[in-house]
């Protein structure tokens, strides 16, 4: 079947299986941040937006993004690169395996919640597993990026 959608800001079709998931159809499209680490949905490794709403892309079959909007990683990079500093300079990216989902997450709360507090950072961003930090200087990461944004007027 042939899907419609918008792909980082870009029209693309894709002859997709009834039963093809999303992240294998990103991955064949050239996605490669986006990332099966677990095949049970939950590591958060595959994440994207679809219509501006974080996502888990091994859960979502590709015939239902016919007509929506999918951001990837690819799709934000000036912004990904941003955050990535502040991990970089928290030693929060070890492997940066688990990098592209939880920067996704991390970007789609900045838009989403105003000014969030410690518990709602913690439950927005439960579902982002890391095997290599303790999250402190993930958490730590956030709130100095944050901070600089809210500084900055963003």
């Amino acid at each position: 079947m042939e899907v419609h959608f918008v792909l980082n800001g870009k029209k693309r079709t894709a002859d997709v299986a009834a039963d093809a998931v999303l992240l294998n159809v990103l991955r064949d499209l050239g996605c490669k941040s986006v990332k099966c680490g677990c095949e049970t949905t939950n590591c958060g490794l595959c994440t994207v937006w679809i219509d501006g709403k974080s996502r888990l892309s091994c859960s979502v079959l590709a015939a239902g993004i016919d007509g929506h909007e999918v951001t990837t990683l690819e799709g934000v990079e000036k912004e990904a690169a941003e955050f990535g500093k502040f991990l970089a300079e928290e030693g929060a990216e070890q492997c940066g395996f688990c990098s592209p989902g939880f920067i996704m997450n991390v970007l789609a709360m900045m838009r989403e919640l105003k000014d969030p507090s410690l518990e709602e950072i913690q439950e927005y961003l439960a579902g982002n597993l890391c095997r290599c930090t303790g999250y402190m200087g993930q958490i730590r990461a956030i709130q100095k990026y944050m901070k600089e944004r809210k500084g900055a007027g963003a």
